[in-house]
């Protein structure tokens, strides 16, 4: 296994290694649980979707296709640029829900950033929205463009009571086409618990798949 090494201020190398380091004990730290992983097809429009459930969580995620964000964003004021990064960033539409099978009333806690994914060798994080608009100026997206991101992507931290269920974009930073496997993070009564979701495949860019 490798990590994504990244620059950053003071000494580049140094920070990266180390980061490279605690993102890897970080994933090795808590066992991964086994799960239950089923991957559909929808027969109308050819999308494709993975369905995770273990104990209280179910997390489903599915294709998007890179038209279907650059429809959302042209309707707002993004620069081409942005619209294209975003596109081509491996979208997902993402649902997760606390189930409540267990019947212990438990919360179910996620935190994005305590994700991780596999992809070309190398552990990486999937993208965070805050990063993102703190990279953009306002020529790159207007306040109003910025909030489209700000509640159309996932949020970061989310806690829910059985029963509760939340929806959202999640974006992995990889081409089109590319596949990658998901190692998601949440909480249940405050423990932590890990699950993986193998053989994900970014939509591609294509007007259609049907």
């Amino acid at each position: 296994m490798h990590c994504m090494l990244t620059e950053s201020r003071g000494d580049p190398l140094t920070r990266s290694v180390l980061v490279c380091i605690m993102t890897m004990l970080l994933v090795m730290a808590v066992p991964v649980m086994a799960g239950e992983v089923k991957r559909s097809v929808n027969e109308e429009n050819g999308l494709e979707g993975w369905h995770f459930s273990d104990s209280d969580i179910e997390i489903e995620l599915i294709q998007r296709l890179p038209d279907q964000t650059r429809a959302l964003l042209m309707n707002h004021n993004f620069s081409r640029e942005v619209i294209e990064q975003m596109a081509l960033s491996c979208m997902f539409q993402t649902i997760i829900r606390n189930t409540g099978k267990s019947a212990s009333n438990r919360v179910v806690s996620i935190d994005l950033t305590e994700w991780h994914m596999l992809h070309d060798g190398k552990v990486r994080k999937p993208l965070m929205k805050e990063p993102l608009l703190d990279s953009w100026t306002d020529e790159d997206a207007d306040p109003a463009a910025k909030l489209v991101v700000r509640w159309g992507m996932f949020p970061t931290q989310q806690d829910y009571l059985p029963g509760d269920y939340n929806w959202g974009l999640t974006a992995y930073g990889i081409p089109p086409g590319a596949g990658f496997d998901l190692d998601v993070a949440w909480r249940e009564g405050g423990a932590l618990r890990r699950g993986e979701i193998k053989g994900i495949v970014c939509a591609p860019d294509v007007d259609k798949l049907k």
